[in-house]
């Protein structure tokens, strides 16, 4: 007889293409949106820092709206059924979109009525409704209205002969009813940009010794809808009702069909006050009638109309944050300098960079340096050219004033200004007309990229040679946000890195078809495929020796091609260890496919900003910094900028950085396979990464 063999199924790889396998780019930045909530919620944090993260999570959801939402609806009106990695089409995200606001609102004014509103109160801080002021708070309210507030309203009528009138983006109104001799008709009002609480007595000092007294307050569209009146004299005033919109706001830039590109990005950005609605905020006692007129005259669909319950605004609450209350915020230190920078204090920056490359790392060192950098530049007689990339630099940037007085002192300075970076348009826009006219030589980008390296070349004479000075970073030149955000900067000469930043310029002001960089990896050039190799050379090294491990932080993770890659990685046994910020659309810990992948994302007293790519490397571990996330867009369709770190000093220590990050257990949030996050239990010690790296307050030294 036929020996029977016993027939072992084989199992299936795993399809890494399938949609199950990647998460929803939009609903995992609303995870994102949940997360900062959860710090307005977290009593361990200081009460005004709660109020922050609670204006940011408007803001937050003001932006969504404004470029993301506003962009599935444009495919939808298109007619486009094509559906992400994730299989979802933009119909359908718009419905789990919908959801999920609703929801995140919701929880959001809970905590705000609940929760921050009675803590404020019993820290002296009393926001009040106007129907509870006093007679004398009544008439200081009153004055208020009178001095400041009623000569910059006005009225706009709706009827037959006068048009509805443009509603401007993010801005909050009044929906108003009148009876004039038994006519009815309808206003709109629009509430000045002016401090949206009305102080109600003048706020004391802030002392530890004597703190003030309590400080009352009222919303300033309380007191105007208490004193319509005055605006609508010898007629009655029926209702009032505040609605906030946000607009379609994201800039399409054509730039084949401009001859200037700054001329396009300027139109682009009158053009963007009168972007389509694709939100309305009302009260939800706001009357039919009444909202009727509104989403009518909007062009908007009753689906995209979201009721609250209390102010429409949550981004206004900015400015109980600008209280001078520090007792009830995080406090305050002193960023450190390395030793490295006055180890000599007769040298100058340019001599201590010759000595070694010096690493900062933002907030916790000082910007200071890197403003500095260029400030000496812009003075040396021995500096011949100063070539720079801006991004977003803020207003009253000390960087831009220190290129200005380099053009005054006759150094040749090129400078690339990203127009098109989101939301920051008019102040670039600004920023390049003043250095044009001092004959600043500007270049707004390459058509079809955003420039979105952070990068700075300085060339300086030095006895019969030319050495250039670098500074590479994973961060703004913006000295606002260095306080607010980490980052990562590296001021070198490295001749290999200067050459390679030298053909970088050229590439970016002249023309190149460069794809050969010795050390940089440059997108769209060489990042994808130098990025692919180094992962594809960890897998095979762990296959060979074991122990493979790749460590990236980032903002997001988005692109199919790079989560397919690490999916593989994982199935091959590296242990791949992701910090993510915000988006994140790879699924961790699926069986076969992801168990050895692991995400948290890091929410805290900083945003979480420098990007940081970890290859282990059989122990001969390879570190790179810039500013790239690995998304299709930074990959694709940005300039970007990722360097490596050459000194062991400066790979030990952004090593001990991501393992900081990596035993958080105060601020991580870990995500699961189906993209929910929940915070870590800590079995004994506590540990908070970002306050781990802050320096000690007697000490302004590393």
């Amino acid at each position: 007889m036929p020996t029977l063999v016993e027939v072992v199924p084989v199992a299936e790889e795993p399809n890494l293409r399938d949609p199950e396998l990647y998460l929803n780019r939009e609903l995992s930045l609303l995870a994102f949106q949940h997360r900062v909530l959860e710090e307005a919620q977290d009593e361990r944090n200081p009460l005004l820092d709660r109020v922050k993260f609670l204006s940011i999570v408007g803001s937050n959801l003001d932006e969504f709206f404004m470029v993301r939402v506003a962009g599935l609806l444009t495919q939808v009106e298109a007619g486009s059924r094509e559906a992400g990695p994730d299989g979802l089409s933009a119909s359908s995200q718009l419905v789990a979109i919908r959801r999920e606001v609703k929801k995140l609102l919701a929880d959001a004014w809970r905590c705000w009525r609940d929760s921050l509103l009675p803590a404020l109160r019993e820290n002296g801080i009393e926001i009040l409704d106007y129907e509870d002021l006093t007679v004398r708070q009544q008439e200081i309210a009153r004055k208020y209205f009178r001095d400041t507030v009623f000569p910059v309203l006005t009225p706009l009528a709706f009827d037959p002969s006068r048009p509805f009138p443009h509603i401007s983006n993010l801005s909050v109104n009044l929906a108003i009813t009148i009876d004039d001799k038994g006519t009815e008709k309808f206003a709109r009002l629009k509430i000045p940009p002016l401090m949206p609480f009305v102080l109600l007595q003048k706020p004391g000092k802030y002392t530890r010794r004597r703190p003030p007294k309590t400080l009352p307050l009222v919303w300033l569209d309380q007191v105007i809808t208490a004193n319509l009146a005055d605006l609508f004299p010898g007629m009655t005033v029926r209702e009032a009702h505040p609605f906030h919109i946000t607009r379609d706001s994201d800039l399409a830039i054509r730039e084949l069909e401009g001859d200037d590109l700054l001329e396009t990005v300027e139109e682009g950005v009158r053009q963007r006050r009168f972007g389509s609605v694709v939100r309305l905020m009302v009260t939800d006692n706001m009357p039919a009638d009444m909202l009727e007129i509104l989403s009518t005259n909007l062009e908007i669909e009753r689906r995209d109309i979201y009721k609250v319950h209390g102010q429409l605004s949550l981004g206004r609450l900015m400015a109980l944050y600008k209280l001078d209350r520090p007792d009830l915020k995080e406090a305050t230190f002193v960023p450190a300098v390395p030793a490295s920078l006055h180890e000599d204090e007769d040298e100058d920056i340019f001599a201590a960079i010759r000595r070694r490359d010096i690493l900062l790392h933002h907030p916790f060192d000082s910007f200071q340096p890197v403003v500095d950098f260029v400030r000496k530049a812009a003075h040396d007689p021995n500096v011949l050219a100063i070539k720079m990339t801006l991004y977003r630099v803020g207003r009253n940037s000390p960087i831009v004033e220190a290129l200005l007085e380099a053009m005054e002192n006759g150094k040749q300075v090129a400078v690339l200004v990203e127009l098109k970076a989101r939301f920051d348009e008019e102040s670039n826009i600004e920023w390049a007309r003043a250095l044009e006219r001092e004959g600043v030589h500007v270049v707004y980008g390459l058509v079809g990229l955003k420039i979105h390296c952070k990068t700075t070349m300085i060339v300086r004479r030095e006895g019969e040679t030319i050495r250039r000075y670098l500074h590479l970073a994973t961060g703004n030149y913006n000295v606002v946000t260095s306080h607010l955000y980490t980052d990562l900067g590296l001021l070198t000469c490295n001749q290999e890195l200067a050459a390679d930043t030298t053909d970088l310029f050229n590439y970016l002001t002249g023309y190149s078809a460069k794809s050969d960089y010795r050390r940089l990896l440059v997108a769209p050039v060489n990042l994808r495929d130098r990025l692919q190799q180094l992962i594809r050379r960890e897998i095979e090294l762990h296959r060979q020796l074991g122990a493979g491990r790749l460590i990236f932080k980032m903002n997001a993770l988005v692109d199919p091609q790079m989560i397919r890659l690490l999916y593989t990685a994982s199935q091959a046994g590296v242990q791949v260890d992701l910090l993510i910020r915000g988006i994140c659309c790879l699924r961790p810990g699926v069986a076969g496919v992801s168990d050895n992948i692991r995400v948290r994302s890091i929410v805290g007293r900083f945003l979480e900003h420098s990007r940081i790519y970890y290859f282990r490397n059989a122990g001969d571990r390879e570190i790179y910094l810039g500013s790239a996330d690995m998304m299709q867009r930074n990959i694709n369709r940005r300039v970007e900028v990722m360097f490596p770190l050459r000194e062991e000093e400066h790979r030990a220590e952004v090593e001990r950085v991501l393992l900081l990050y990596l035993a958080d257990n105060v601020k991580a949030r870990e995500m699961a396979s189906d993209g929910t996050y929940s915070r870590p239990t800590p079995e004994t010690n506590t540990l908070n990464a970002q306050e781990s790296l802050i320096p000690a307050s007697d000490s302004e030294t590393k």
